[in-house]
């Protein structure tokens, strides 16, 4: 049927698109490893929270970084990112955390407004001030920035007396401000995606168009292609693989990519008619009659649909197709298998040549007229059949039948 066809193509169409999702997510990580932007886009939020963009000496941001709680998180010393509105697409984060905990945060700076900014000997003593409401409250200047001093004051005099309260409140501003944070660096990473994924499409040429055409019109690739979409489904550890697997099983689909069949879509070179074959050969040469749709407009529009593909992650195409295979399990067996008869095995009044059941035929089995007595099956022949009403005595050679006066009389019997 047309519609399981194209249903069969849209998965297998969505299947390459997780199989692209799964290698630009690699790539993506393995830039993520060498650049560190997630710990640049998280420094890049810190100085927006601590009101201080240019991370100078003695500033909030430099004290809060050279802390204890936060400095044993990172791998070098702190070095400021620059002061602009917001990272580049390849901020690095040159050796900071990618990730600080509330807590951490919160004692930090409320241990910076009790005992000040420097870690030090005086800072260090068992005599400083220990944490509290009051010895914050009092050394509250020591913060060095009159927003992030009247926040603290606030958080201290919500909290009713409760330390725990007050930092609490404070982790829940610097969570509200972390979560700006991520959508940045979520858009950041779907800008990136799509570059890698046009970047994959037009390297290994990987066009969408010609892969949904040739699934269309080649029922076995079809159907193998949908084959390896089942087990990917079944397998729950699919969208960890790494990029050499998800590339061996890209090229085990054996569907019309790379650039063995030249460029056009969506039919590759040797799929082409021997007229337009012909012309292509001509125009390489230097005549300009060409196929617009298949050489100019389908190559990069299939690109562009493949890098879009891939910046809605390796996720949603797997959440995709596992919805596609849902639908298909429905469809196919509607199709293959037509509605069984019913299972009533009586045999017909017309069939059998007995004459219709009445009303009275109950001793019989026959269905009776009255609705609502449900049908009883016959469990033995029926004794009488068509030549029950015959006696017999017509069959006489000469064709002359014996009267009934003229019979003997009869003799024996049960007494």
């Amino acid at each position: 049927m047309f519609g399981s066809e194209i249903l069969d193509v849209a998965i297998g169409v969505v299947f390459v698109f997780l199989i692209v999702s799964i290698i630009c997510s690699a790539v993506r990580e393995g830039m993520e490893a060498w650049l560190k932007s997630r710990a640049a886009y998280l420094e890049h939020g810190i100085r927006m929270l601590l009101h201080d963009m240019e991370a100078r000496e003695g500033g909030l941001a430099r004290a809060f970084y050279d802390h204890p709680l936060i400095r044993s998180l990172s791998a070098t010393q702190y070095k400021p990112g620059p002061a602009a509105s917001t990272p580049s697409l390849l901020a690095r984060g040159r050796g900071l955390p990618s990730y600080i905990p509330a807590q951490n945060f919160s004692l930090a700076l409320l241990d910076i407004a009790a005992r000040g900014p420097a870690t030090d000997a005086v800072s260090s003593d068992p005599a400083a001030p220990a944490i509290s409401l009051e010895s914050v409250r009092l050394n509250v200047r020591n913060l060095g920035s009159p927003a992030i001093q009247r926040l603290v004051l606030t958080a201290i005099d919500t909290a009713e007396g409760d330390l725990e309260k007050a930092r609490r409140s404070i982790e829940a501003w610097f969570d509200s401000g972390m979560e700006r944070v991520s959508g940045w660096y979520k858009r950041t990473t779907g800008w990136i995606l799509f570059w890698i994924g046009l970047a994959v499409a037009v390297v290994l040429n990987i066009n969408a168009i010609t892969i949904g055409d040739y699934l269309y019109r080649n029922s076995n690739a079809r159907e193998a292609v949908v084959a390896r979409a089942q087990i990917a489904v079944a397998d729950t550890g699919y969208l960890s693989r790494s990029y050499q697997e998800a590339r061996a099983e890209l090229d085990s689909l054996r569907l019309p990519m790379g650039w063995s069949q030249g460029w056009g879509a969506p039919l590759g070179w040797l799929e082409r008619p021997d007229s337009l074959r012909t012309d292509l050969r001509v125009w390489r040469a230097g005549n300009q009659n060409v196929s617009i749709w298949n050489d100019i407009v389908a190559p990069p529009i299939g690109w562009l649909i493949i890098a879009i593909a891939a910046t809605m992650g390796a996720p949603f195409w797997f959440d995709l197709l596992n919805k596609f295979m849902v639908i298909r399990s429905t469809v196919k067996p509607n199709e293959k298998s037509p509605p069984e008869a019913s299972e009533d095995r009586q045999v017909r009044p017309a069939e059998s040549g007995r004459p219709p059941p009445t009303a009275t035929d109950h001793g019989h089995g026959r269905r009776p007229s009255e609705p609502g007595v449900p049908t009883v099956r016959l469990t033995s022949p029926d004794p009488r059949d068509a030549e029950s009403a015959r006696d017999g005595c017509e069959a006489i050679a000469g064709g002359t039948a014996t009267r009934d006066e003229d019979l003997p009389a009869a003799s024996g019997g049960v007494a």
